[in-house]
């Protein structure tokens, strides 16, 4: 049952999930290997932080799965590679999904399943290849018990923006994760709102589907806590933290931190104290 490898996933005292993304590395943008370059020191110092879990590719995962014990974080695998995250687009954008994605999984002792669902401006058709890569997965998750996670990413375009920008507007956010929804995600890791205070709205979108919350860009530590802080009290099941763990000065100490809140009802400040 998916239930046994959900299980795995979730801390056993909060109910709740901190997964650390590093799976940047997939997507080829030079940006996005700040702090991973050697990707083996990254996943061990991840490990030493000791997360509930680590979102990794097809390509990283003995780094994690290598090690002996079975306290090691849980393994969350990308099964999507997408070209969309540069400040100049290329003239084709796509979203592909790796053949076998849940075999595959199963053979790397994952316990979850990951898949993009976007939403960029002016761009139907990559919309459309995620659509596709979800109905594929989505039966084979079912036949081998394969939790998936949905990741609906609304972007701004990339005219305005930049490059990857995520759009923090409720009112896209809230018809696309409850698209991920039905079309049958197990989990939904959508991004943080606008407005923080919204966020409820999101979880109460999702039903009964656990809703864990991305960090997007990298913010001061006070700003991620707060932020944190204000949608676990509004019910969301956890993070999906990347550039704002591996990027930070000392990640084993800002894991946890972030772990204080997640887990054991922290406030604020006496998160902060896990960094002095």
């Amino acid at each position: 049952m998916k239930q046994y490898r959900l299980n795995r996933l979730f801390n056993k005292k909060s109910k709740r999930c901190l997964n650390v993304a590093i799976d940047h590395g997939f997507f080829n943008e030079f940006g996005f290997l700040k702090s991973i370059e050697n990707i083996e020191q990254a996943i061990n110092t991840v490990i030493e932080a000791a997360p509930d879990a680590i979102q990794l590719t097809v390509g990283q995962t003995d780094y994690l799965q290598s090690k002996i014990g079975k306290d090691k974080p849980t393994l969350v695998m990308r099964t999507d590679v997408a070209n969309v995250y540069g400040q100049q687009l290329p003239d084709y954008l796509f979203s592909r999904m790796i053949e076998y994605p849940v075999e595959q999984a199963l053979n790397k002792d994952a316990a979850c399943v990951v898949v993009n669902l976007f939403r960029i401006p002016g761009q139907p058709e990559v919309s459309d290849q995620c659509i596709q890569n979800i109905l594929k997965i989505k039966p084979l998750c079912d036949r081998f018990s394969m939790p998936l996670m949905i990741e609906p990413l609304v972007f701004q375009s990339n005219e305005k923006a930049g490059g990857y920008m995520v759009d923090g507007d409720l009112n896209k956010i809230l018809p696309l994760v409850r698209q991920a929804v039905e079309l049958g995600a197990d989990i939904i890791k959508a991004d943080p709102t606008d407005n923080i205070e919204d966020y409820h709205k999101v979880i109460e979108i999702s039903g009964k589907v656990p809703v864990l919350v991305r960090g997007g860009g990298k913010v001061s530590d006070k700003e991620i806590l707060t932020r944190t802080k204000a949608i676990i009290d509004q019910g969301a099941a956890g993070i999906v933290y990347g550039r704002n763990i591996i990027q930070h000065k000392n990640p084993k100490a800002i894991t946890k931190s972030l772990m204080s809140i997640v887990h054991d009802n922290l406030n604020v400040e006496q998160a902060l104290e896990f960094l002095a």
